[in-house]
């Protein structure tokens, strides 16, 4: 009779329903959610409403502005995400892929080619049947989309100590000018920079205040590449990574009245329940940068 019971009151979690909630977790809105997985609002809402009926707790708090988690969404999404997850692996291990993890790696965009790219092919060849996604772009484009829980493993640059991180290493930065077109010395200095919220822009442009000239931003990109060709090609001045300095930059020392910029570092970070394989290969990029102090 308690065998009966048992089974009768059993509640079984259907995958689409854990699969929207997910989404919607990820995205931070019923919106975004719908569009990501082809559906309607509506739908995508009547699917979370189900499945916190099946778990008799409400899973979500839907503010003004953004949806999260409640506590126990939190443990919900953990489970989803492990469930979705294997049947992922067994559908690809049916259909003879092979494939039974992916792993989602986001990195600067000096870091997504050269020594990193040599990483990752041998880390292929020891884990033949994991499967790499690997995002570049701006670092604090970078972490929002690791906070969604859309990467899983993310080298960034950032304000030292500002997230607790696996590994951290400094950042040394340089000012720069062209060697053969400098711009330092007109008038407004001309900067050439990242996108507002990009690294590195605020703090020339606070530098540059604090010697009291005025400036003005001459150029902008998202690429490190163009910020590096803009400053070789007498743009600007900017502020970059030491290792980013080119033979068609020089750098600007003490002489120059600007202070030296030492509070930016790297910080590679993985969540605590993160697959071994992703674990494996940040040991394996924490031995690239490592090695000969950070070379990119």
């Amino acid at each position: 009779m308690v065998d009966s019971i048992s089974k009768t009151n059993r509640v079984y979690f259907d995958l689409d329903l854990l699969r929207a909630l997910v989404m919607v977790a990820d995205c931070g809105s019923f919106t975004a959610a719908a569009a990501r997985l082809h559906s309607t609002q509506s739908t995508i809402s009547q699917k979370v409403r189900r499945l916190e009926e099946l778990a008799g707790h409400r899973l979500l708090d839907r503010g003004v502005r953004d949806v999260r988690p409640t506590d126990i969404g939190e443990t919900v999404l953990g489970y989803a995400r492990r469930m979705l997850s294997l049947n992922e692996q067994l559908g690809e291990v049916l259909s003879g892929s092979g494939a039974a993890t992916v792993i989602r790696l986001g990195v600067p965009e000096d870091f997504a080619a050269g020594r990193t790219t040599r990483v990752l092919a041998e880390f292929s060849r020891l884990h033949p049947r994991v499967k790499l996604e690997v995002s570049s772009g701006l670092s604090r484009a970078l972490a929002e989309s690791y906070e969604r829980g859309e990467l899983d493993l993310i080298l960034v640059k950032q304000r030292r100590g500002s997230r607790e991180a696996v590994a951290c290493w400094p950042e040394p930065m340089c000012w720069v000018d062209s060697a053969s077109s400098p711009a330092y010395a007109l008038e407004p200095v001309p900067l050439v920079a990242f996108p507002p919220r990009g690294m590195y822009r605020e703090d020339m442009i606070d530098a540059i205040e604090g010697l009291g000239r005025r400036w003005r931003i001459s150029f902008t990109s998202s690429s490190l590449g163009g910020i590096q060709s803009a400053v070789c090609d007498g743009l600007g001045i900017s502020l970059l990574p030491a290792r980013a300095v080119s033979s068609g930059h020089v750098v600007l020392g003490a002489d120059s009245g600007l202070p030296t910029i030492d509070g930016i570092e790297l910080a590679l970070l993985h969540r605590p329940s993160a697959d071994p394989e992703a674990k494996a290969l940040a040991a394996l990029l924490i031995e690239m940068l490592a090695q000969d102090g950070v070379a990119g």
